[in-house]
């Protein structure tokens, strides 16, 4: 029985020692080797690597990897092996979330031909530091000024009838121009130039009869005084009237070029002396009203210019080339607003509408060493903001950057730039696309 039992025990140490073996020889690699995935494969372009394939057995020899060994990447492209990689494929060769990629120095580069740039209209600008304004951004409204408009009013009573039927807001109309005609014809209360004008034939009928009388001393001149007066209101009223009378009524008229800028009441209505009938606006001069809040009531005494952009369109304009000026501003706030009003006052250009809202850039004390590019040079990127670099003539990099305050038409940078830098100003949307196609892997075609 001991035999038997001493026999069982030497075969089971064989069998264990034979599976020690078996494991050593079939986990020569080490721990660094296992990270490596069943279909790491990695075939690669012109001359595939053959050492990883899924079945080599993990020899790994010599001859497997050698420097050249297939990790043949284009010409131009990262290593993402490194220099002295080996294949020995150490911890740090290939991790199991490597990914295959290949530095960031690979991909930083923009490749943007001279052809393209050409197609897209491309312009950089040599970035350096320079004098910038301090800038209040702000709203405002464009406003006539007082001077250059004027109300036409009823000189009588009675129906409108407007020389041009179609007129409307925006017609052109010149310094004494009919506008429109007042008639009282068929009213109850009869034609006021008619009463006018028999009102003034009766008050000279009784003055020169006074005349006479005075003469005589048969009245006194008191009583003659009397009728001279009501014989000149009587010749005033009628005057002025008469010389506007045609068949159609009195003719009320534009006593300034310009163009309308209200029709106020409507064909066929009727009207009272005094009442405005239309506002003739001439526009050569124009205001812009901005509300400055209170936050910034320090910086208005130091403000000097300003630009604005209205609501309409993309026009960018400048008060120092619309030869504008500073007319006032507020020193306090009224009771129902928060905000202090700056008024300019510049040159209507013929596109700009009073009336009109605008984006308005306060400019104040300049500062000097300020680097800042066209607002047009920056692209935004979740809350980010880029330009791109121009290194080699059809090569660009695209660069971070922080951005201060903005004149909308120049923006502020604060960190990313140092001067000196040649930054894409115009075609920026055609490079950041070249970008966005050139992001595709190109060193492991799995």
């Amino acid at each position: 029985m001991k035999k038997i039992i001493f026999s069982l025990l030497v075969v089971a140490s064989l069998i264990f020692a034979g599976c020690n073996s078996s494991n050593k020889d079939n986990h020569k690699h080490t721990s660094a080797n296992t990270q490596q995935s069943k279909d790491d494969g990695h075939n690669h372009a012109d001359g595939q690597c053959s050492g990883h394939g899924v079945d080599d057995g993990h020899a790994h020899s010599t001859e497997t990897h050698t420097e050249d060994d297939g990790h043949n990447h284009a010409d131009g492209q990262c290593n993402g092996h490194g220099v002295d990689d080996g294949h020995g494929h150490t911890a740090e060769a290939h991790s199991e979330d490597d990914g295959h990629g290949h530095g960031k120095s690979c991909g930083d580069e923009i490749a943007f031909t001279k052809k393209q740039a050409t197609a897209a209209g491309l312009k950089t600008e040599t970035t350096k530091p320079a004098s910038f304004s301090h800038v209040i951004k702000t709203s405002g409204q464009i406003q006539a000024p007082q001077g250059d408009e004027v109300t036409i009013v009823a000189t009588t009573s009675g129906v409108v009838s407007f020389t041009n039927p179609s007129i409307t807001d925006g017609t052109a109309v010149r310094s004494g121009e009919s506008v429109a005609h007042i008639s009282a014809k068929n009213l109850q209360d009869g034609d006021p130039v008619l009463r006018a004008k028999i009102a003034f034939e009766t008050a000279e009928k009784e003055y020169k009869r006074a005349e006479s009388l005075v003469a005589d001393k048969i009245i006194s001149a008191k009583q003659f005084e009397q009728a001279r007066l009501e014989y000149e209101n009587a010749k005033n009223v009628y005057q002025s009237q008469a010389g506007n009378v045609s068949s159609r009524g009195v003719s009320v008229n534009s006593p300034i070029n310009g163009y309308i800028k209200n029709r106020l009441v409507a064909q066929g209505e009727y009207v009272s002396v005094g009442q405005p009938i239309a506002t003739v606006a001439q526009n050569k001069r124009l205001q812009l009203r901005a509300e400055v809040s209170e936050n910034n009531f320090k910086h208005l005494r130091s403000i000097s210019s300003a630009n604005f952009k209205t609501a309409y369109d993309d026009t960018f304009y400048k008060m120092s080339e619309l030869n504008g000026k500073l007319l006032s501003y507020g020193k306090t706030s009224n009771n129902n607003s928060f905000y202090i009003p700056v008024t300019f006052e510049f040159d209507n250009v013929g596109d700009i509408i009073p009336g009109s809202f605008t984006e308005v850039y306060l400019l104040s004390q300049p500062r000097e060493n300020v680097i800042s590019l066209p607002t047009t040079a920056l692209t935004e990127e979740q809350g980010l903001h880029f330009v791109y670099i121009q290194v080699e003539p059809e090569a660009f990099v695209k660069q971070e950057v922080k951005i201060g305050q903005s004149n909308g038409e120049r923006t502020e940078i604060l960190t990313g730039l140092n001067g000196g830098e040649k930054v894409v100003v115009n075609g920026v949307m055609q490079v950041k696309l070249a970008a966005v196609s050139g992001a595709i892997p190109h060193g492991h075609e799995h």
